[in-house]
């Protein structure tokens, strides 16, 4: 049975790493005491290890121990010993390069799909998609496949953006962008806004937060729901 969280971002505006979304993932992690944390995205470049130290500053606040996974001689002996998983956000050009640089993409999935609890923020939530397709990032290295874990029968756009009807930037808009996925691809695409996130419980896919979600389906004008039923 899957046990997913998959949050739009780790950080809201002005708050501490995790700050908004914290109560929600003690609960989330209430039977584990040690998380498994995947730091490879990188966000700005930072090293594994100083990446792995903002994520345990936060879990101590729940008498959570964090161990990267990166510090295991490779990564399928870390996953096999997690009891659960944390990835953060960054590049996910990175994070998907990385996960199958070291043959790690689909032993991490086949362990989430036994069970073992796994949380996404940014990136880390992307990757639990169909593809890496709708990502926002840069593509900064080049991974063998978008294809990623396929946990959840949709794409992600996390940090979602509105247009802005008073902006003078004569750019494309997020939605513009999601649109033109859809000229080539069929899969639904989830936009989370920020402080969104999804729980998933194997089928049952619940969207927490105080924002709905922006649904784009192929053919279809972009709605908003409550509700993430596909």
């Amino acid at each position: 049975m899957k046990n997913l969280l998959l949050a739009s971002t780790s950080t809201l505006f002005g708050e501490h790493y995790l700050e908004y979304i914290l109560d929600d993932v003690a609960l989330f992690f209430k039977d584990v005491d040690t998380i498994t944390f995947i730091p490879f995205a990188r966000p700005g470049g930072i090293s594994h290890d100083n990446y792995t130290e903002i994520a345990a500053k936060a879990f101590a606040r729940i008498n959570k121990k964090i161990i990267g996974l990166h510090t295991y001689k490779n990564a399928q002996e870390g996953i096999n010993k997690a009891q659960a998983f944390f990835c953060g956000g960054g590049n996910t050009f990175l994070l998907v390069q990385q996960l199958y640089a070291q043959d790690a993409m689909h032993y991490l999935k086949e362990h989430i799909n036994t069970g073992k609890p796994y949380m996404g923020t940014s990136a880390g939530s992307n990757i639990a998609g169909v593809s890496m397709h709708t990502t926002n990032d840069m593509p900064i290295v080049y991974p063998p496949s978008f294809a990623t874990m396929q946990l959840v029968p949709f794409n992600i756009n996390a940090h979602y953006l509105d247009p802005d009807p008073n902006s003078k930037h004569n750019g494309e808009t997020r939605e513009t962008r999601l649109k033109e996925f859809h000229a080539f691809n069929s899969t639904p695409v989830v936009g989370l806004r920020e402080g969104s996130f999804l729980l998933v419980q194997d089928t049952k896919i619940t969207l927490k937060g105080k924002h709905t979600a922006r649904i784009f389906e192929a053919q279809k004008t972009p709605y908003e729901s409550k509700t993430i039923d596909f």
